[in-house]
């Protein structure tokens, strides 16, 4: 039989929790303070707590922290008539299950959220539900909390900021919040903000009336009405033009927006997902980005870790994904010491194209080695170790047809062999001149870096430059 703690100072909702709890069978105890909370003898007897925020002697995220220190496996349920939603997200970082408002509108609901911790649920189930939505989670506990709090938000009318460089995968995690919430069964519509023009952003949003513009010949329903029972995900918001953020505004404000050419205003109820890959702080300080739309979208924020903070997953992931893709060719050391130590700016899209580019160019080859990799992947040093450069290559390979043509030759000839060595030094050194060219341009201009990545001295540079 579950042992349910109740701590609120309203008598009527404790007197209400009770009887509900033990209408179906569970014990209960009911506290009304702080102090009384400190006193009980045994807080690890209790399944499952709901813990009032306001108390007149205490806040209830003291007691929160408290019931997790003393009794961790106690299932935790914050419930507030005063608090922002900032505050009960606050409370599930610190280890909440859920949060109510008071009063409760939907008794159940609240049934159902007591047999569902009472159920000692597998606290995994975020995992599954990543695989599910596609997301890679790794061994990273930055990712794992991540996907563990998103879990817990995903039923949640809240909108949600997903922030995070490019290519770590914000729409991933969108539909993560989509599968596992609520509404998985209604429509889940994403939208980069910045791929489209400023008018045909707003038509596709909005929708427009007949006749609103030239060529608008029927009616046509925006996303924001299509999504109205599901969830509508705005990619790169912060490219999104003044005009349009406005319009947003007030969306989230009102939950109204008017189509294109159309008086009437029409409702939606469409949960809003949000994602950026710069900071929309910095946005609104460079006059970018409205100050008050931002208070609107981060009411959850949701950073999303950078690939080169989770390195150590990057061989489990290549694997999956071989399997996933059916490609049979494994990874050298030294390979995959470079996808290692490789910082990815583009994150997990970049990781996963530079695999498919390897699939196909080397489809036949059983191993992968350094020298297929791209050059921007190979750590400095490693490629000059591995592989000759062109300059160098041609250099030591020239000197030695050029010895053995001398070999070849008798006295008689010197002259022609002569004739022949100067026109091949000449050929030497225009070549040499392309190659240490083309690589002063990639260091751009960097005598010191071409020469190491040539193999050369920079003294050989100049000579083969023409410069004194």
């Amino acid at each position: 039989m579950a042992h349910i703690l109740i701590v609120d100072d309203e008598q009527e909702i404790g007197r209400f929790l009770t009887r509900l709890f033990q209408l179906k069978k569970m014990n209960v105890t009911y506290i009304d303070s702080g102090r009384a909370f400190d006193d009980l003898d045994r807080i690890d007897q209790f399944d499952a707590a709901f813990l009032d925020v306001r108390l007149p002697d205490r806040n209830g995220l003291d007691l929160l922290k408290e019931l997790k220190k003393r009794a961790p496996s106690c299932k935790a349920v914050v419930m507030t008539g005063y608090s922002t939603v900032k505050t009960a997200v606050e409370a599930i970082q610190l280890g909440a299950e859920d949060f109510l408002e008071k009063p409760f509108e939907d008794i159940n609901a609240l049934e159902e959220l007591v047999d569902h911790l009472t159920k000692r649920v597998d606290t995994a189930e975020y995992k599954q539900a990543a695989i599910e939505a596609g997301a890679f989670l790794g061994t990273s506990a930055s990712m794992h909390e991540l996907y563990r709090l998103a879990y817990k938000l995903a039923s949640k009318q809240v909108t949600i900021l997903i922030e995070g460089e490019t290519g770590t995968g914000k729409e991933v995690l969108a539909g993560f919040l989509h599968r596992a919430g609520s509404r998985t069964e209604q429509p889940f519509i994403g939208i980069n903000c910045g791929a489209i023009s400023e008018s045909l952003l707003e038509s596709e949003l909005f929708g427009h009336a007949k006749g609103a513009f030239t060529g608008a010949a029927f009616d046509r329903a925006g996303y924001f009405e299509v999504a109205t029972n599901g969830t509508l995900f705005l990619d790169e918001i912060a490219e999104a033009s003044h005009a349009t953020q406005v319009k947003l505004l007030r969306v989230l404000e009102t939950g109204e927006f008017f189509k294109i050419g159309d008086p009437a205003p029409k409702r939606t109820s469409a949960r809003i997902i949000a994602a950026s890959h710069s900071s929309l702080e910095k946005a609104v300080a460079e006059g970018a980005f409205r100050e008050d739309l931002l208070y609107r979208l981060d009411i959850v924020k949701l950073t999303i870790p950078p690939l080169r903070e989770r390195r150590q997953d990057i061989p489990r992931f290549i694997e999956l994904y071989g399997q996933k893709s059916g490609f049979a060719f494994s990874f050298s050391p030294e390979a995959m010491d470079a996808f290692i130590q490789y910082n990815w700016p583009g994150n997990m899209r970049e990781l996963v194209n530079t695999l498919q580019r390897l699939s196909v160019l080397y489809a036949d080859e059983p191993v992968i080695t350094i020298h297929m990799l791209p050059e921007k992947m190979v750590r400095p040093g490693t490629f000059q170790k591995t592989l000759p450069t062109p300059a160098r290559s041609f250099e030591s390979e020239w000197r030695r047809f050029s010895n053995r043509l001398a070999d070849l030759y008798n006295g008689d000839e010197l002259v022609q062999l002569d004739e022949l060595l100067h026109m091949m030094k000449r050929m030497e050194k225009r070549t040499a001149e392309a190659f240490i060219k083309k690589t002063l341009k990639e260091t751009a201009g960097s005598r010191e870096q071409a020469a190491e990545k040539l193999g050369i001295s920079k003294r050989k540079i100049r000579y083969y430059l023409n410069e004194t």
